[in-house]
């Protein structure tokens, strides 16, 4: 194996894993916001008024949306300074 495939190999490595841990991330948080908030910590979170609903109402209905489509801007963002950063290219 010459020194540029092996660094070719070890680059698409760390793309991957970097790609990966963005994805764990998100995927976290989206589960966090979706499951926790929306499900198990209704009640408590219900206690709470957000612009007039209780809290754990509002991710269940619409805040688990919206930060699913905050979260996928956030994925586009950071996998564009991810293939910059490692010079892919579409």
């Amino acid at each position: 194996m010459t020194e540029q495939s092996k660094n070719s190999e070890l680059t698409r490595e760390n793309y991957w894993k970097e790609n990966l841990k963005i994805l764990i991330i998100l995927l976290s948080i989206w589960f966090l916001v979706s499951y926790g908030f929306g499900i198990l910590l209704v009640d408590l979170l219900n206690k709470i008024q957000f612009f007039g609903f209780p809290l754990g109402f509002w991710f269940a209905q619409q805040g688990s949306i919206y930060v699913f489509l905050i979260l996928i801007l956030a994925y586009i963002r950071l996998m564009a300074n991810l293939d910059k950063k490692y010079k892919v290219s579409h």
